[in-house]
């Protein structure tokens, strides 16, 4: 799918495409619990910058398409504070539908509902595949056997499936990395099936340092996939697992890279989403639902950061409002939003040089000098 439009104009399809839903999903959370607490909205705009084409509903909200797919907004009722404004503006709110008298609960639900809404748009997506094509599994099949590794001296060949290790189950791929793991530079008995007849093999693991310690490795490489047909509860509910399976793994990440036992050269910015959502586009619709179903994830996760300007900023704010029972004095939050607009600034930055060195740009640069 997607094969017939050169790569240039995919890429730029499929970003716009990925970006422009994931905004609208985010800013419709928003739109949708400012309506239940009584908020009125004014604007809903997908993207930044001159509107392409706009419209008012009847409720007096304008929808806006921009022309910079980079983000998008929602501006909400009185969203400012009245002593922040003039007396002509204030003169123009209507009583009981503005956001600044609502109470911090209902702020705050307003606020959460964006990145809310992106956890369901992934759990919605992760369902709607493994109803449609069934969940993928990992099947324990050897690929590849390393040269000179452990399963290379027990005698582990291609296309063996492993059924047990040390007389403990294997039903997928990650089961076997999972046992194995454990195990370092000790003697394992593989039942492998070969040929449809089953066969041991014992062998001594290798083994390698870790953060947490030594783990084992047996050096194959492989697992075909394989769909098996999920019903309409159990798609729900594997859409669930993936989505905490991807937000576990995410943090996990970060976590990493905080203390420096990652690399920070995985970080990617705008320039990586659009390149490899014209490469996930050409793998077909199913390979592209999934992709914004995990940049869902990410993004969702992304705004509750308890960084001042996004939305987890916003929610401490509210959070630090009701301990104190009033909010913030305005410098304080002040201060708050400029560093968070820096350190924003200074992670797009970052991003976007990692993005750039990640395309090949400062080696085509290297290479024009010489």
């Amino acid at each position: 799918m997607f094969d017939f439009i050169p790569d240039v104009f995919r890429t730029g399809a499929a970003f716009v495409v990925v970006l422009g839903v994931l905004v609208f999903v985010h800013e419709l959370g928003h739109y949708l619990a400012a309506r239940y607490v009584g908020v009125h909205v004014e604007t809903f705009s997908v993207g930044f910058g001159r509107a392409l084409t706009s419209w008012r509903d009847r409720l007096g909200t304008e929808w806006r398409i921009a022309w910079l797919p980079l983000g998008g907004y929602v501006k909400l009722h009185g969203q400012e504070r009245p002593q922040d404004v003039s007396p002509e503006v204030r003169a123009s709110w209507i009583a009981g539908r503005t956001f600044h008298e609502k109470s911090v609960g209902a702020r705050a639900l307003v606020v959460a509902a964006g990145p809310i809404a992106n956890f369901l748009l992934a759990i919605v997506l992760f369902a709607f595949l493994f109803l449609a094509i069934g969940r993928p599994t990992t099947i324990p099949v050897v690929g590849e056997v390393l040269a000179g590794s452990a399963a290379a001296r027990g005698g582990v060949v291609v296309d063996d499936r492993i059924t047990a290790i040390d007389g403990l189950p294997v039903r997928t791929f990650e089961d076997v990395q999972r046992i194995v793991a454990a195990r370092p530079a000790q003697k394992v008995e593989l039942t492998v099936e070969r040929d449809g007849a089953p066969r041991t093999l014992a062998f001594v693991t290798d083994s390698r340092d870790s953060a947490g310690g030594k783990v084992g490795l047996l050096g194959i490489r492989g697992g075909r996939v394989e769909y098996q047909p999920q019903g309409v509860f159990e798609s729900l509910l594997g859409g669930v697992t993936q989505t905490w399976t991807v937000t576990t793994d995410t943090l996990g990440g970060v976590a990493q890279m905080i203390t420096g036992k990652r690399g920070t050269e995985e970080l990617g910015g705008p320039l990586r989403i659009a390149q490899l959502s014209g490469q996930v586009a050409g793998l077909g619709l199913s390979s592209l639902l999934s992709f914004i179903a995990v940049l869902s994830v990410n993004l969702g996760l992304i705004n509750l950061f308890p960084i001042p300007v996004l939305d987890g900023g916003h929610l401490l704010f509210y959070l630090a409002e009701a301990i104190r029972g009033r909010p913030l004095p305005p410098r304080a939050q002040e201060y708050g939003f400029r560093a968070g607009l820096a350190l924003l600034a200074g992670l797009f930055i970052f991003a976007t040089w990692n993005d750039l060195s990640h395309i090949g740009l400062f080696r085509w640069v290297a290479g024009l000098i010489g």
